[in-house]
């Protein structure tokens, strides 16, 4: 199915019917994907939703999916350099 709730421009459903697409082709059609979503949307749900509807074994989309699964279940990074330790100098 074309352009509804969980593809709303058609992206991933075009990217399955692309002969000899290229994985790199795919994070960019799913990076479109992911801006033309609401931000509340559950990302989760509609990306295993995307898989279980056109998932093909071995397409590139499919692999950019799953990563993308993969990436919204791993934990949060907190922090960052803001929070690091820094040495202090004596400016005075």
């Amino acid at each position: 199915m074309k352009g509804d709730e969980f593809d709303p421009k058609g992206l991933i459903f075009e990217a399955y019917r692309i002969d000899g697409i290229t994985k790199s082709e795919c994070r960019t059609i799913f990076l479109d994907w992911a801006l033309s979503i609401p931000i509340e949307a559950d990302q989760k749900s509609m990306i295993q939703i995307l898989l279980d509807r056109h998932g093909a074994d071995g397409h590139p989309m499919s692999e950019v999916l799953n990563e993308g699964l993969a990436t919204i279940s791993a934990p949060k990074r907190r922090g960052g350099w803001r929070s690091r330790n820094r040495p202090q100098t004596d400016l005075n």
